[in-house]
């Protein structure tokens, strides 16, 4: 299995992010006038990330199966969409996203290979990721040390739906977030 691939996203101020990834690096900013448009959205590299590995995922299946594939243009659009306005859609309320994705094949090609084109763009391992429920698993990193601490107490016992007093009586990790809370504040 390949190893995890790092991203570090920094930001000193403002919306404008620098991007690093081994030895490449570039920014991510919001347009103007909540950024000041140094680089594309967050959904914007969503989408390049996906149309990327799209047009990676077909290259590689044509090329291995000795197709004439000349040029792979793909079109990405994102929406925020009403849930009722999806006719297809499990979720039935609130807002969800839409990613619309056009195809555009050229190179000799005949009817039975572009189908088959359209169904390996399915899994392209990024569309896979997209297309499921992700697990990201969060951890922080602060400067001051004990304000991690109390950090980590606070969110310990704002979980308990009890409240702040009876909830070290309720929730399990409280007597480690009380230990904490009473060493550091």
């Amino acid at each position: 299995m390949p190893t995890a691939t790092t991203v570090v996203v920094s930001n000193e101020n403002g919306l404008a992010q620098e991007i690093v990834s081994g030895k490449h690096r570039w920014r991510s900013d919001e347009p103007a006038p909540f950024g000041t448009d140094t680089g594309p959205s967050p959904y914007e590299l969503l989408l390049a990330g996906l149309g990327a590995c799209t047009s990676m995922t077909l290259r590689l299946y044509a090329q291995r199966q000795g197709m004439d594939l000349q040029r792979i243009t793909i079109r990405l659009r994102h929406f925020r969409i009403h849930a009722e306005d999806c006719a297809d859609c499990e979720m039935k309320e609130g807002l969800l996203d839409r990613i619309d994705r056009e195809i555009e094949l050229s190179g000799n090609l005949d009817e039975a290979q572009k189908l088959r084109l359209l169904e390996i763009a399915e899994r392209c391992p990024v569309h896979r990721t997209v297309g499921t429920p992700a697990r990201i698993r969060e951890s922080a990193a602060f400067d001051d040390a004990r304000f991690l601490a109390v950090r980590g107490a606070l969110t310990c016992i704002s979980r308990s739906p009890s409240g702040l007093l009876s909830s070290f009586r309720v929730h399990p990790m409280l007597h480690r977030c009380q230990q904490m809370l009473v060493s550091f504040v």
